[in-house]
């Protein structure tokens, strides 16, 4: 097991509320595996405290092999956001891309990964899921940062860069940021 998860043996639903409240209360804990007799049973205990929010995402890659990435409320972050009612997951994807870094000329590749993430507004909890997709750009492209969503920069980030980004970003974007290398490494 990777330094910071914990394994657990969930069997009450009031089981699943300590370790939510665990995960908050701790932050040096990464994530956990949760496991019990039941999967589907224990994941709809969880998500029972949730209001579910569908969003989608670009991993966007430039000429270059350089990923566009965003500065959001003092963390770094790749573009995402809600998808509307009725809006195709891939679609709102571009969508978001082009909202929140001002790029137009985006051409989506594929499905890159998902990601799971919990936060609270307005006093309610939240559970996040978002589809990221593989799209690519042109560093010719002006950026601009969408002010009003809290974006003070968007930059394509080599891989020195890309290092800062991961030292000051999300857990579950470290994952995006892994499916987006193996993407560029390609087949062994």
């Amino acid at each position: 097991m990777p330094v910071g998860w914990l394994a657990i043996r969930v069997d009450l639903p009031s089981e699943m509320n300590y370790l939510a409240a665990l995960l908050t209360a701790r932050p040096e804990l990464k994530g956990m595996h949760v496991f019990g007799a039941d999967v589907e049973q224990l994941w709809d205990w969880f998500r029972a405290d949730y209001r579910f929010v569908q969003a989608a995402g670009g991993a966007v890659t430039d000429e270059r092999g350089r990923l566009l990435a965003i500065h959001r409320m003092g963390r770094w972050d790749l573009p995402k956001g809600k998808v509307e009612k009725g809006e195709p997951i891939d679609a709102a994807a571009v969508r978001e891309v082009r909202e929140e870094c001002g790029l137009h000329d985006i051409k989506l590749i594929r499905p890159l990964c998902h990601t799971w993430h919990t936060y609270e507004r307005k006093g309610k909890q939240h559970l996040k899921r978002t589809d990221w997709f593989l799209m690519s750009g042109k560093s010719s492209e002006p950026l601009t940062a969408q002010n009003e969503e809290d974006i003070d920069q968007v930059r394509w980030t080599d891989a020195e860069e890309l290092a800062e980004v991961r030292r000051d970003t999300y857990p579950s974007l470290q994952r995006v940021i892994n499916a987006w290398e193996e993407a560029h490494r390609g087949p062994a």
